[in-house]
């Protein structure tokens, strides 16, 4: 347990920087440039994932359930993923109407995916996983939108194709990893039950 919860601080806590320490990241990219700035950030942000996986991984071995969710919380959570896996494609697909309308639909997915979770899942580490992806999402989706406003940024929409790609993107990724790279990744087949 203990290497998750170092990685969820590590991984967590270079992305909170914004959230919490706006001056702070200032600072760095004024010193290091905002290359340096992002290499720093890209190397502290994998490092934390790889202490993630591994910590999760050997948590689940001996694992400590806080509650045993029902069955159908399994059914839905697969469900919750699919806008989750779409507002992540819109994150990359410029210009979509998804994206004016959320700011930061990668932010989105992230609480979508993490509450599916933390509702389908019981042990400690799932709850320490998910539970601190959903608060982290929560901080970080308001203070990126009241940036925005700050700024008084706008997104530009393009044509509907757009959204449509960033549809069909999403639901392609979401049938690949519902049906085959969840059980390859984490064991789980999120349909069994």
């Amino acid at each position: 347990m203990t290497l998750l919860i170092l990685g969820l601080a590590t991984f967590l806590g270079i992305h909170s920087i914004r959230i919490f320490a706006e001056s702070f990241r200032n600072a760095q990219v004024a010193k290091l440039g905002l290359n340096g700035w992002k290499a720093v950030y890209s190397i502290v942000s994998i490092a934390g994932f790889v202490l993630i996986v591994y910590g999760y991984g050997e948590a689940r071995l001996t694992p400590v359930a806080i509650w045993t969710p029902p069955l159908w919380t399994r059914h839905l959570a697969t469900l919750l993923t699919v806008p989750a896996f779409i507002l992540l494609a819109a994150a990359y697909v410029p210009g979509t109407r998804i994206k004016r309308a959320v700011g930061h639909p990668m932010v989105a997915g992230v609480k979508i995916w993490a509450f599916a979770h933390l509702i389908a899942n019981g042990t400690l580490a799932d709850v320490l996983l998910f539970g601190s992806f959903l608060a982290w999402a929560i901080l970080n989706y308001a203070s990126a939108r009241r940036r925005d406003r700050a700024a008084g940024t706008e997104y530009v929409t393009g044509p509907i194709t757009r959204d449509l790609t960033a549809v069909v993107v999403g639901l392609a990724a979401w049938t690949a990893f519902a049906f085959w790279l969840h059980v390859w990744l984490i064991g789980v087949r999120p349909f069994d039950g």
